[in-house]
Order: structure tokens, then sequence, then C-alpha cells
């Protein structure tokens, strides 16, 4: 099993920066892709970004492509969320999720196994 604890988030401007960080204690987080999803007012789980397990693949919804930046450090196993240019519509609970599985194109979050509680980004306009 893997418990995973995300931090960063926090209140930012427009245009501004922010880095989730997520830290998994537990057996074999180098043999899970990682993922993050989000979950704005009112709205479902969203998929945002997904890595392999040996931080090599990523994959984002278009929604961020090219503003976010997923990895990972297996040796303290840990998972980033690298956020630039953020808008008012990526204000959202951002949460840590882990998959025992191979493939990264994976969005739906019941397929994953095992999620942290969350934290909040709020951008302001």
């Amino acid at each position: 099993q893997l418990q995973l604890v995300e931090s960063g988030g926090g209140l930012v401007q427009t245009g501004g920066s922010l880095r989730l960080s997520c830290t998994a204690s537990g057996r074999n987080f180098a043999r899970h892709v990682m993922g993050w999803f989000r979950r704005a007012p009112g709205q479902d789980r969203e998929f945002v970004a997904s890595i392999s397990w040996s931080g090599d693949n990523t994959y984002y919804v278009d929604s961020v492509k090219g503003r976010f930046t997923i990895s990972r450090n297996n040796a303290n196993n840990t998972v980033y969320l690298q956020m630039n240019a953020l808008k008012p519509e990526d204000t959202a609970k951002y949460y840590c999720t882990a998959g025992n599985m191979e493939s990264i194109v994976v969005i739906t979050p019941s397929l994953y196994d095992y999620w942290g509680r969350g934290t909040t980004v709020t951008v302001s306009s």
C-alpha cells in the first residue's frame, strides 16, 4: 500500500506559479504510475497529468499542456506538479494518485489505487 500526502497549494495571482509535491510512504513507489487530478467547486474530478514509473513518459490534459510539468524522484518517493502561467480556471483542489499499472494514458479516477487528501489551489483574477 501507499499513503500519499500533498503539499504546496495556496493562493496565487493569474500568471503566477506554484509547485505541488506529493510524498508517498509505503512500498514500491517506483512501480506505480503517479498522477494528479483536480476538482473544481461543483465539478467532477478531472485528470491533469500522469507520469510513468521511470519518469521518462508523461501525459497531460490539453488545458494544461505547456504550462504544467509533472516529474518524480523515486529516490525520495515524491512526485511534483510544477504549475506556471496559472489561470483562474485552474482553481481547484488537487489530488495526488498512484496506480498499479503500466500505461500512463489513464484518465479515469476509479482505475487508480491510492489517493491523497488533496491540496487547494486558488488563482485570483
